[in-house]
């Protein structure tokens, strides 16, 4: 027995505004990458140290919230493989950056979730305790390096926040 589906009907106004989102989405990226080379922008290296400025953001906040600074700052995930990126959340954050033995974690996530609701593992604790360590960064960057780096971000989103692109209007 074989089922013949009728081929899908696509509405040409969908198409083709797709069609425009991704030339748009491609020429801005290409127009990023032209405008960051440039300026002698590395962007690889700026969106690293994108994710650091906001991460220490986040820091502050939650110090700020709670009243207290963490310890040291456990990362995982794709990113984390990169050295030169857990250095610099370091040197940003003033606190050691620890690394797991496996840094994909997206997966052992679910499963935590599936072991918690199922009473694999009774609570945070038991969880906590699986958790093995591969490095430690420690920060290593002088004050008066890392103060007018954090200075530049913070000039840096203030301007983004209250000048807008001249074609956001």
């Amino acid at each position: 027995h074989t089922t013949h589906h009728a081929p899908a009907r696509r509405d040409p106004v969908m198409a083709a505004l797709a069609r425009r989102i991704r030339k748009a989405h491609r020429n801005l990226v290409a127009g990023t990458r032209a405008v960051l080379a440039e300026a002698g922008v590395d962007a690889p290296r700026a969106a690293l140290e994108a994710v650091a400025y906001q991460s220490w953001d986040l820091l502050e906040a939650m110090a700020r919230d709670s009243g207290a600074a963490p310890a040291a700052m456990r990362v995982d995930g794709g990113m984390t493989a990169n050295d030169w990126l857990c250095q610099f959340l370091a040197d940003m954050l003033q606190v050691p950056v620890e690394r797991p033995e496996n840094l994909e974690t997206t997966a052992l996530g679910a499963a935590f979730h599936a072991g918690l609701a199922t009473g694999v593992w009774s609570g945070l604790d038991d969880l906590s305790r699986t958790w093995r360590g591969r490095d430690v960064q420690q920060p290593a960057m002088p004050a008066e390096r890392r103060e007018p780096l954090i200075a530049g971000w913070r000039d840096a989103l203030r301007r983004t926040l209250t000048h807008p692109a001249p074609d956001a209007a």
